[in-house]
């Protein structure tokens, strides 16, 4: 992964809890994983909020009748791909 350093300004206090709970040392790992997290959520929020639907009824065709119908279909054809197969006789008594 390639880095680049950036000069970040940071209120004292908070710094002290940053290094109460990692160390001076695990400062750079903490906050590039915490700014990671909080891009992943912004970007999450981001799409939440959009007006475009995700799901778009022309991508699924197969569900123009409703996804139980489609479900039906399915369970339909499955069936008839079963090979039956052949009942086992109980040759053995219990003596």
């Amino acid at each position: 992964m390639n880095t680049k350093r950036a000069h970040v300004l940071l209120p004292e206090d908070l710094l002290q809890e940053i290094d109460a709970l990692v160390g001076p040392r695990g400062r750079s790992s903490f906050l590039v994983e915490t700014a990671r997290q909080e891009v992943r959520r912004r970007k999450m929020l981001h799409f939440l909020e959009n007006k475009d639907f995700a799901w778009k009824d022309k991508d699924h065709p197969e569900l123009v009748r409703g996804a139980a119908a489609w479900v039906r279909q399915l369970r339909t054809e499955s069936e008839a791909r079963r090979v039956p197969r052949p009942k086992q006789s109980r040759s053995r008594q219990p003596q």
